[in-house]
């Protein structure tokens, strides 16, 4: 059966993370997504922590499934060609900061006169519009400046950015979404149109959500930073933890009154019921540190998997503080398929993520590792674009591909 997106074909001029998984998804779900490079390479084939082959292991995670070719935008002939490109094409992903020459030339205004049919998704800091349109920015940034660090992290300890670029990848989710969107609109139109995702207004949607623009609302400016400075990681909202047993961590959330109430008997405390200091959500959160006194005790007592599947059986939401190694052999991540395999030229069997959108009849697939600088050059230039062995080495010669 064919998926979703057979048929869709994206330009994804997009770099680092929020793009790339924007388009990584789009290419699971069966889109031909086409991954363009400067002919020298784009600084996220070499980002951060590496492989034996000296490109970027998260390179090789999120742009699996892509082909790539290579062209010099800032040159009037990969101009030209890359109006060819859009001719071509349903979709333009990139991450140009507004007012670049780059997000000039992708500007939405220039590719609908190229392609009245195609839509375009910038993915930025700031937007295209706005005060900080023009500023640069990268994910732990807008964690700062949205506030979710300011409730991030613990007592006594600095604001806290999480290690995953969860903005990042929130954003590409995000974009993708928006992208399907437009292309039902079209479907029913005719026309394209331009999709504004901006981190910023990500990681503040994602800190409104839960709730705390609410609390500094109603609480007051300096009600609401006192709570955030006493509870660490929102705790005011209820008591959780990550506390250690005997052999690893474990994070316990019993973050009800009735997941409390089973939590406490099971670890057989059946007198904190009662006791007014933890008798609502609001009041363990800010007695956490004395919950902390009376679970840690518990906790240190037994393995992981004791603490789990105690607190499991009785129903109270519990699991352990996995390692990646660990990851890779949880019988859930292999039944939901969520780590699949595939073979790299260079680096032999190699672990990828898997999609996490589980459709019934087409739920997607997982394709060929990251392509090569320009591996599919020939493969989009001649077949789509029709240009000759001829053309394609003197523009290889000139350095426009």
């Amino acid at each position: 059966m064919a998926l979703s997106l057979e048929g869709i074909r994206v330009l994804d001029f997009s770099r680092v993370f929020a793009g790339p998984l924007c388009g990584m998804l789009l290419t699971d779900m069966g889109a031909e997504v086409i991954r363009v490079d400067s002919p020298r390479g784009e600084i996220d084939r070499t980002y951060a922590l590496c492989g034996p082959d000296g490109e970027t292991l998260t390179f090789k995670a999120i742009n699996r499934g892509k082909k790539g070719i290579t062209l010099r935008l800032n040159t009037k002939e990969g101009a030209a060609i890359l109006e060819e490109l859009v001719r071509h094409s349903d979709v333009v992903i990139h991450n140009f900061v507004s007012g670049t020459a780059l997000a000039r030339k992708l500007n939405y205004d220039n590719l609908k006169k190229i392609n009245p049919r195609i839509v375009m998704a910038s993915i930025t800091g700031y937007g295209q519009y706005g005060p900080y349109a023009e500023r640069v920015c990268l994910d732990y940034v807008t964690q700062a400046k949205s506030g979710i660090m300011a409730f991030t992290g613990f007592p006594g300890n600095p604001p806290t950015r999480t290690s995953v670029a969860f903005v990042d990848f929130g954003s590409g989710v995000c974009a993708a979404l928006g992208i399907l969107l437009a292309l039902y609109h079209r479907e029913k139109t005719g026309i394209g149109q331009a999709i504004d995702v901006a981190l910023f207004d990500i990681a503040s949607f994602l800190s409104q959500s839960v709730g705390a623009l609410l609390a500094a609302e109603v609480y007051g400016r300096e009600v609401s930073e006192r709570i955030y400075k006493r509870g660490g990681n929102f705790g005011w909202s209820s008591y959780m933890n990550c506390l250690e047993a005997e052999d690893g961590w474990v994070m316990i959330t019993p973050t009800s009154d009735g997941l409390w109430q089973r939590f406490v008997k099971v670890i057989g405390r059946d007198e904190l019921t009662n006791d007014p200091r933890f008798s609502t959500d609001r009041a363990r959160g800010e007695n956490a540190a004395l919950i902390d006194e009376i679970v840690k005790e518990w906790v240190a007592q037994r393995t992981v998997d004791e603490v789990v599947n105690t607190l499991q059986g009785a129903g109270v939401p519990c699991e352990p503080v996995n390692t990646m190694y660990q990851l890779l052999d949880d019988p859930q991540i292999k039944a939901r398929e969520m780590i699949v395999y595939a073979d790299h030229p260079n680096l032999g069997r190699i672990p990828l993520p898997g999609t996490p959108i589980k459709l019934s009849l087409t739920s997607g697939r997982i394709g060929a590792p990251a392509p090569k600088l320009g591996e599919h050059n020939e493969e989009i230039y001649s077949k789509l674009l029709g240009f000759s062995s001829e053309k394609l080495s003197q523009l290889k010669q000139r350095g426009i591909i």
